[in-house]
């Protein structure tokens, strides 16, 4: 099995079932104390750390006493802006003496969709990620409407993974692994250690049953599966409820294993190869062997600007032949590109009227 300090960045779902008692509907401190061990000794072997939280809602309906049953949207939104500031607080209390610096992301699915939004997200992830902080993801819920109804935490988890190019995810669950059938039901249920292919067979054996507090069931651990995997990301669904989860994935815990085939960056860069340019950047000379040697794409390295595309939009990369380089995503609209086409990045702003990024294409975000 893989090691989870073998991981250079390790994103971490965790559900409200783990975080908040069931009966009393408070947070469970000593659990959350355990967890913030497992991510400092994570941290001192080197290993980027990202969560990714439920739990507002399951807080704030405790705080306001409403009931045990499914709520109505409303209800849900409300408890969500209720238990999201103590949810936060609480993170930030738990890891804070470890020195450890947190920061919330307020995120839903649409975020990761939207290539616009996506390249805001993942630009701040990675530079939180770059300053030693912990961001704890959260489900925008005091605004999502699906989200709340149908319970896309495990989707969100991979696709926060994708987005930020992780290798390795872990589903900290109310069951330690993937069931040929429902373990409650059936005594002759199999767990399956590892699972390098989600087959049609393995798809019909999901179930949708979830706890009172957590809505997501197997089959939305397969669909994250899938998204993490395609993105080179291998996943664990594993048991989380014990103290130290993590140390216990680590020592041997029961868990599944679903393999990644490709490196995260290897299958981003696929991803981005594939899209249909809707534009073309072309550089100078000095530009195209800067990008050759894994540069990212300055404004002053481009001499002509054609199309028609908004921001995280595909555009073509062309050499000063006209040959095509690359794609890459493109940090700034069509408009604003043929402003700042020539001129340092430390004018952008007096180009611009407002501050930019210093990169017209992330070298994360192109592939040659």
């Amino acid at each position: 099995m893989a090691s989870l300090t073998t991981a250079k960045r390790l994103v971490v779902k965790i559900g409200s079932a783990l975080l908040v008692d069931r009966t009393t509907g408070a947070l469970r401190g000593d659990w959350l104390t355990a967890l913030a061990e497992d991510v400092a000794w994570l941290k001192e072997q080197g290993v980027q750390v990202v969560l990714v939280s439920s739990g507002s809602i399951a807080l704030g309906r405790g705080v306001l006493d409403l009931p045990a049953t499914d709520l109505a949207l409303e209800q849900s939104q409300a408890a969500a802006a209720v238990g999201q500031i103590r949810l936060a607080r609480a993170y930030e209390e738990a890891l804070a003496p470890h020195g450890l610096t947190t920061a919330q992301v307020l995120m839903t699915l649409e975020d990761s969709r939207d290539r616009r939004r996506y390249l805001n997200s993942r630009a701040t992830l990675e530079h939180l990620i770059g300053l030693g902080v912990v961001p704890i993801v959260n489900e925008n819920d005091t605004i999502a409407t699906d989200e709340i109804r149908f319970g896309d935490n495990d989707r969100l988890g991979a696709q926060i993974a994708a987005t930020i190019g992780a290798d390795m995810l872990v589903l900290l669950s109310d069951v330690d692994g993937f069931y040929s059938a429902n373990p409650a039901e059936d005594a002759g249920a199999k767990r399956y250690d590892v699972i390098d292919l989600i087959t049609p067979e393995i798809e019909a054996m999901a179930g949708d049953a979830g706890s009172g507090l957590s809505k997501g069931g197997m089959k939305t651990k397969l669909m994250a599966a899938k998204t993490a995997t395609s993105a080179g990301c291998a996943m664990v669904i594993c048991h989380g409820a014990a103290l130290r989860p993590l140390n216990n994935l680590e020592n041997g815990a029961n868990a599944t294993w679903f393999t990644a085939t490709l490196d995260p960056q290897v299958a981003r860069k696929r991803w981005i190869a594939a899209m249909k340019p809707l534009g073309t950047l072309t550089l100078d000379e000095g530009a195209a062997r800067a990008l050759s040697k894994g540069n990212s794409l300055l404004p002053a390295g481009v001499h002509a600007v054609s199309g028609a595309f908004g921001r995280g939009d595909p555009v073509a990369i062309a050499g000063p032949d006209g040959h095509q380089l690359g794609v890459g995503l493109s940090r700034y609209t069509a408009n604003e590109a043929h402003k700042i086409k020539g001129h340092h990045s430390a004018e952008i702003e007096e180009l611009l009227g407002y501050p930019g990024r210093a990169a017209l294409i992330h070298r994360d975000d192109m592939a040659l």
